[in-house]
């Protein structure tokens, strides 16, 4: 969001509509729209900021103690607030992991940011984070999980689990890549909903998973927030098992 002025009105009344259904989580980085995003939140949102909780990401050329410290500095003054609720590193691509963790809990102990997490980490990059020091302050994992990608429930979830650590689901819709015809259609129309408001609901039911789908325009977020009202049974669940099974062995982490 942000990135095509066309779209700025129409983005900004759908940002201001989900807070008004209760969808206060806004996720952005500094990599979407060049920092775009993060003027677009504020110029939707500045005035609700106390209602908010806003989570944004630093990009790993950016992975040093100075670089994220920097970067956090920037990204704060494009969403107009003096405090980040929980800033994460986007993804691997040579930083300095400890540099990293050092520029965090700085910025943590200057109230700058108040949580810190990851993004796209797999299994083996999170024991690597916690055998570092303070590493293990580290409040979330940000990572590609939905119906059709269930990967990390092999090993990364279980993991993240066992220390009471939630993840956040992004594309939890798959960029509504989903099939056109399976059996979340099968249950969305004994139900009198969308394919996609199922395969949300799904995300919502796995514990210790938040969902963050995108949502543009005013229907669209209107459509998501209906999805938390779903609850799907052990009979439903089921049925999505034995179409979009769960993982056997490892897979490598998916990210978009």
């Amino acid at each position: 969001m942000g990135e095509n002025a066309r779209k700025r009105s129409e983005e900004i009344k759908a940002l201001q509509a989900g807070v008004d259904l209760g969808l206060t989580l806004i996720d952005t980085a500094e990599m979407y729209g060049d920092g775009d995003s993060e003027k677009l939140i504020a110029e939707a949102l500045g005035a609700r900021r106390n209602e908010l909780f806003i989570v944004s990401k630093v990009y790993p050329h950016n992975g040093s103690e100075a670089g994220v410290k920097a970067a956090c500095e920037r990204s704060l003054k494009r969403l107009q607030t003096d405090r980040i609720d929980l800033y994460l590193l986007h993804w691997r691509g040579g930083e300095d992991i400890e540099g990293v963790i050092a520029g965090f809990e700085s910025l943590k102990a200057a109230g700058k940011i108040r949580h810190w997490g990851v993004s796209n980490f797999d299994t083996d990059d999170m024991i690597e984070l916690f055998a570092l020091e303070n590493g293990n302050q580290c409040a979330t994992n940000q990572i590609l999980y939905n119906v059709a990608r269930r990967g990390p429930e092999f090993d990364l979830l279980p993991w993240m689990r066992e220390r009471n650590m939630p993840a956040m689901a992004y594309s939890p819709v798959d960029h509504s890549r989903l099939p056109k015809q399976s059996v979340l259609n099968d249950i969305a129309g004994a139900r009198g909903v969308s394919p996609t408001q199922i395969a949300l609901a799904w995300v919502l039911q796995q514990p210790q998973v938040i969902a963050i789908p995108k949502a543009s325009t005013v229907a669209h977020v209107t459509e998501n927030a209906a999805a938390r009202d779903i609850g799907l049974s052990a009979q439903e669940l089921a049925q999505i098992d034995a179409h979009f099974k769960p993982p056997k062995s490892k897979r490598s982490l998916e990210m978009l």
